[in-house]
């Protein structure tokens, strides 16, 4: 196992809880409102944000056009980080983390405004209120620096960035899209090196990480630093040998991209089958990136969406045979 048993499953609870909270804004849906039209209650679209609204594919062909421009929009994203990257341009990065991080959050919070219940916020309120929350929780996270805000907002990023994305996608072309990001996957980690690369990039010059991220030390290096310390409070040159001291720290790390397209599929599943295929992708989701935890080895890196996308997989399937057969 690569990460201790409590480090793991501090990873898998984020996750999990990520996927939930996924699923609750999604079943929100902040882009339509109940209107009442020639008498009848309808959904239509939410003038509010109509900034924001994303399209919404009348046919199959339509689905896979947006697939298609999905997959453009990912290559030239990578192409301008690695062209940012590579002459330091580090604050208009971080200007785009920022954007990205407040939209989504934005969209979360608006979301839980949306299914409070015995609530009524007035319309000029619901944006207000998640605005003056999601700024300065965004500035912080991205130009502060803070484990807990880090790792707390991340549990709502994810879920309003797949509320953009899930009305542009159907059952085939998120099937498509899931086989093509664990390829890509497989590439960047094991051939390319390219998703080390990146994560390092973020985390030493950017100080940003666009997913969780848990720094811990080992049970002896815990015991070492506990000795330094007590030395340090009965002699100044142990105190200054302390200071200097440089601590290596273990990090687990799980990237954005493999929290937030499980959570893409569950809302694609919800909005076809409901609830019981939703929570179908996340179990399958949890169990193939816990097989990944637990059968990693130290020191190496992994595709994690290979794993994720399979228990996926054989979680639909799974949910198809039950249906057939019950």
């Amino acid at each position: 196992m690569k990460h201790n048993l409590k480090i793991t499953a501090i990873i898998l609870g984020m996750f999990l809880l990520t996927q939930f909270i996924g699923l609750l804004v999604q079943h929100a849906d902040v882009f339509h409102i109940q209107q009442e039209v020639n008498g009848t209650m309808q959904n239509v679209s939410n003038p509010q944000l109509y900034w924001l609204q994303p399209p919404e594919p009348q046919s199959q062909s339509e689905s896979f056009g947006f697939l298609g421009s999905l997959i453009i929009a990912f290559i030239i994203a990578i192409f301008l980080f690695f062209i940012l990257s590579k002459f330091r341009i580090e604050f208009i990065l971080k200007l785009w983390f920022f954007s990205v991080v407040f939209i989504a959050l934005f969209i979360s919070i608006y979301a839980f405004e949306k299914i409070m219940p015995f609530i009524v916020i007035a319309p000029s309120l619901a944006l207000f209120i998640p605005i003056i929350i999601a700024l300065p929780l965004a500035w912080f996270k991205i130009f502060g620096r803070n484990l807990y805000v880090h790792n707390s907002t991340e549990l709502l990023v994810y879920p309003g960035i797949a509320a953009i994305f899930v009305p542009l996608l159907n059952l085939w072309t998120i099937i498509l899209l899931l086989i093509l990001i664990s390829v890509y996957d497989i590439w960047a980690v094991w051939h390319s090196g390219f998703m080390q690369k990146m994560a390092k990039y973020q985390i030493n010059k950017l100080n940003v990480f666009s997913g969780f991220f848990v720094p811990y030390v080992g049970k002896k290096l815990r015991q070492k630093i506990r000795l330094m310390r007590e030395k340090a409070k009965t002699s100044k040159k142990a105190q200054q040998e302390f200071k200097r001291k440089k601590i290596k720290v273990n990090v687990a790390i799980l990237g954005g991209g493999d929290v937030i397209f499980p959570i893409i599929t569950a809302g694609v599943m919800l909005s076809i089958f409901g609830f019981l295929s939703a929570l179908f992708v996340i179990v399958g989701a949890t169990l193939g990136l816990a097989y990944l935890f637990f059968n990693s080895e130290k020191k190496k890196f992994y595709p994690a969406m290979p794993f994720i996308t399979t228990g996926i997989f054989l979680a639909l399937i799974a949910y198809w045979i039950l249906g057939f057969l019950f």
